[in-house]
């Protein structure tokens, strides 16, 4: 009997043991099926919410051009194509330059000298305008450097710098008188220096902002010549020093200013006639 009970108690542990082995393979599956579903879940829920980061980019960007659009102005209609305004140019400084809209001066008003030696005016006379080209073959070419193309010669090397002859200092361009001997005085400086042009409407300023600093250049009001500087250390009765480069000048003595002599003051005395 008892052979009989144990039998059948090894035979019921079998059987217990075999449905535990069916219960955990047929869970198994179960398990897995449950976690492929979770991870197919979680990556449709990261796809979605990457899409709608996505579309939110988007919408930032899109807004983003139509502020800067709106900003600058550049609105597009259908048909029509947005050009970027050109930015203002700017000097070796980083300042910017103004274009100058208006139309080129074509005639002057300045004084000249008669046959007789005489100042007159002022008479109105036309710009002499040449190429570089044709500058070039009239001036030499230290006078071309420093008349057109606005250099400065070495202090104390100009072959005016003491010069002490009663005369007229004339532009070395196109002739026209610009400074007297009357007006000359010795600055130390190292160039010509006078306290007053000849005629004030003879020579021009312009705001010269090169070398990183802001000057008045002057220049002869016909040819537009490079002169030089003007300054406000001179003497009475002016207080003004007009340093000028010997090379955009030529003399000629006070005997011999007859040769000056410029066709257009025939118009001055014709005038006077009438």
């Amino acid at each position: 009997m008892q052979g009989k009970a144990l039998a059948a108690l090894i035979l019921l542990s079998g059987c217990m043991l075999g449905l535990a082995a069916c219960d955990g393979s047929s869970a198994t599956p179960a398990v897995s099926s449950a976690a492929q579903a979770g991870a197919t879940q979680a990556d449709s829920q990261q796809t979605n919410s990457a899409q709608t980061s996505s579309a939110q980019t988007d919408s930032a960007q899109d807004g983003s051009t139509s502020s800067s659009q709106a900003s600058s102005g550049q609105s597009r209609s259908p048909g029509s194509v947005s050009v970027p305004s050109e930015p203002a140019p700017t000097d070796p400084v980083g300042s910017k330059i103004t274009k100058n809209t208006e139309a080129p001066v074509s005639k002057v008003s300045v004084k000249v000298f008669n046959k007789a030696a005489q100042l007159v005016g002022p008479v109105e006379t036309a710009k002499v305008v040449k190429t570089d080209a044709e500058w070039q073959k009239q001036l030499t070419k230290a006078q071309y450097e420093i008349a057109r193309a606005k250099g400065t010669e070495a202090p104390f090397c100009g072959n005016l710098l003491d010069n002490k002859k009663e005369g007229v200092y004339a532009c070395v361009c196109c002739g026209l008188p610009l400074f007297s001997s009357d007006a000359k005085f010795h600055s130390g400086t190292g160039w010509p220096s006078f306290f007053k042009p000849v005629a004030e409407g003879n020579v021009v300023e312009h705001v010269d902002r090169s070398h990183f600093m802001e000057r008045t250049e002057i220049l002869c009001a016909r040819c537009d010549a490079h002169l030089g500087h003007v300054f406000d250390d001179g003497p009475k009765p002016t207080g003004l020093r007009f340093c000028v480069n010997s090379e955009s000048l030529y003399f000629t003595p006070s005997e011999q200013l007859a040769k000056l002599a410029d066709p257009i003051a025939e118009k001055v005395q014709t005038a006077k006639k009438q």
